[in-house]
């Protein structure tokens, strides 16, 4: 419920700070006093656009901020889905408009986006007008009514548990058909690329040999040239590296007696000659083995040209990357093949879900249409408490041809105000007026059913008078056992009926005109409803009307 409403800087409202009254309340005020305009601020916390025009002439900025109980209400979900700061008992709901065009919003301190405003805003409060009755001929709205009064949420959860698992599994249906009518057309071409791969025969790290091997034959001649004179330099004749390394030995040791120090000496240049021995050995052994082979040479050629194109073709530098394209291939392949068989498992897990989901709207449509004679003739009393007599009304439930998120049921209220009037769709047969009662009776029976937002009625009472207007009071009071309703009426017989009574009044300066709201006293409530009964001048015996009015 609303607990309190403080508005700064718009319209015509300097500062108003009000504080609101459980059960049912009325707002009175003479034609122009400014009763849309709170109406208007009020719209704004509830996530309506807002425009600079609305901010009080010559200030730079205007703010709105209501203070709601929603200890009733199952909001918990909706704060920690976008990560508001949530209290179970209260939230405070602030929005600023800058005459620069900017807007900002908050809920219990945090910035919102004014569509998650909006979505809050509709379940915290339902304003209705004579053009929100209109929703009444939403296919929609006829279908939620139906479910509070039938009181199938839990009917309503199960059934879409159950069609979100169906679709599901719908969807991932459809994905694999896709994906199998993707590969089947690509089959061919990857079955392609696989006998070209395998018809490489590739073997890791033999690019690498290749190369080095292409490069041997290539320079064959300059390598044998250059082994043979390692060769002959080393070991070649008297003029040799070893020949002469045999003379430093020789040399050293006819002194190594005299000068025994050179011992080492000897032992190093033996070990140099060692090894210079084997180097030349290997360098004349290697000598042998290269040939040039031009058959070699066109066959490691041809092999690395095969290589390079098949990376070229892959944008891949490495046989290991070609064999790595090789495995996926392959798993595609096979993907092609399983495809086939999870296609045919989820057909079968697609029959088994339509067939639970049915089951579950076959349970939603039995409590729907269970519900509907208790709706019928209630709402036929209602009207008839309301004046239309001969009233008669249906709730036509209807099979669709799919199911979707809210059931395989179609609603279709249908009315006539008079006898022997054939029913049809309330959209095509229903007055202003008779859409406002029907709207009025249905908000009453389902304020009995569910915890409903605080409504707000503006005006709906517009075109009534007398008893009528006194019994449309009766039924706004019974709904405020049960919530909080607020109605701005012009009527004595609704006003009377309030728990609580608040009246939107006009002040004339010098300098502007500014609207004020104020809660009335008991003596001041005699005195605004003798004003409804009399019009301009207050007489006494509409002062004591007015008395009796409240007594009852």
């Amino acid at each position: 419920m609303l607990k309190s409403l403080s508005i700064q800087n718009y319209a015509l409202i300097d500062s108003l700070e009000i504080n609101f009254n459980r059960g049912f309340s009325v707002i009175t005020g003479e034609t122009g006093a400014g009763k849309s305009i709170i109406l208007g601020a009020l719209s704004l916390i509830l996530g309506q656009r807002a425009e600079s025009k609305f901010i009080k002439q010559n200030e730079q900025k205007c703010s709105i901020e209501g203070i709601f109980d929603i200890s009733q209400y199952d909001l918990k979900k909706i704060f920690e889905d976008r990560d508001w700061e949530y209290h179970p008992e209260e939230c405070i709901i602030r929005r600023e408009i800058w005459s620069s065009g900017k807007s900002r919003s908050f809920v219990n301190d945090s910035p919102v986006y004014l569509a998650d405003l909006k979505e809050l805003g509709e379940r915290l409060i339902d304003i209705h007008s004579q053009h929100q009755s209109l929703s009444l001929n939403d296919d929609f709205y006829q279908l939620n009514v139906v479910d509070v009064l039938a009181k199938s949420k839990k009917e309503k959860k199960v059934f879409l548990d159950s069609y979100t698992v169906h679709n599901k599994i719908k969807k991932e249906l459809s994905d694999a058909q896709e994906e199998y009518k993707r590969n089947i057309e690509s089959e061919s071409f990857i079955k392609f690329q696989i006998e070209a791969l395998d018809a490489a025969n590739l073997v890791a790290e033999e690019q690498k040999q290749l190369e080095i091997e292409l490069e041997t034959i290539t320079h064959s001649e300059d390598i044998k040239s250059a082994l043979f004179s390692v060769y002959n330099t080393l070991s070649g004749d008297e003029n040799s590296v070893i020949y002469a390394l045999g003379d430093v030995v020789e040399k050293l040791r006819n002194i190594e007696n005299v000068y025994p120090k050179v011992s080492e000496l000897i032992d190093r240049a033996n070990s140099a000659r060692i090894d210079l021995k084997d180097i030349a050995l290997e360098s004349d052994n290697y000598f042998e083995s290269i040939d040039f082979d031009p058959k070699r040479q066109q066959l490691v050629e041809d092999r690395l040209s095969l290589i390079y194109s098949l990376q070229k073709k892959h944008s891949v530098s490495t046989i290991d990357e070609l064999i790595a394209i090789r495995i996926n291939l392959n798993s595609e392949l096979n993907n092609i093949t399983s495809l086939d068989e999870k296609i045919k498992e989820l057909e079968s897990k697609l029959k088994v879900s339509y067939a639970d989901m049915t089951q579950k709207a076959d349970i939603l449509t039995e409590k729907r249409k269970a519900i509907t004679n208790d709706i019928e003739k209630e709402l036929k009393d209602r009207l008839r408490y309301l004046g239309i007599n001969n009233a008669q009304f249906k709730c036509n439930i209807t099979r669709k041809n799919l199911p979707d998120a809210t059931g395989q049921d179609n609603i279709s209220f249908l009315f006539s105000a008079n006898k022997n009037v054939e029913l049809q769709p309330v959209s095509q047969i229903a007055s202003g007026g008779e859409i406002s009662r029907l709207m009025l009776c249905l908000k009453a029976m389902m304020a009995g059913a569910t915890a409903l937002p605080t409504i707000i009625f503006d005006e709906i009472d517009t075109g009534t008078s007398g008893e009528i207007a006194d019994k449309i009071g009766n039924i706004m009071r019974e709904m405020g056992s049960n919530m909080q309703v607020i109605a701005i009426s012009h009527l004595p017989q609704i006003a009377a009926k309030g728990y609580g009574h608040y009246i939107v009044y006009k002040e004339d300066t010098d300098q502007a005109t500014t609207t004020y709201m104020r809660k009335l006293t008991e003596v001041e409530r005699v005195s605004e409803i003798a004003r409804m009964l009399s019009g301009a001048e207050t007489t006494e015996q509409a002062i004591e009307n007015a008395r009796v009015m409240l007594a009852q």
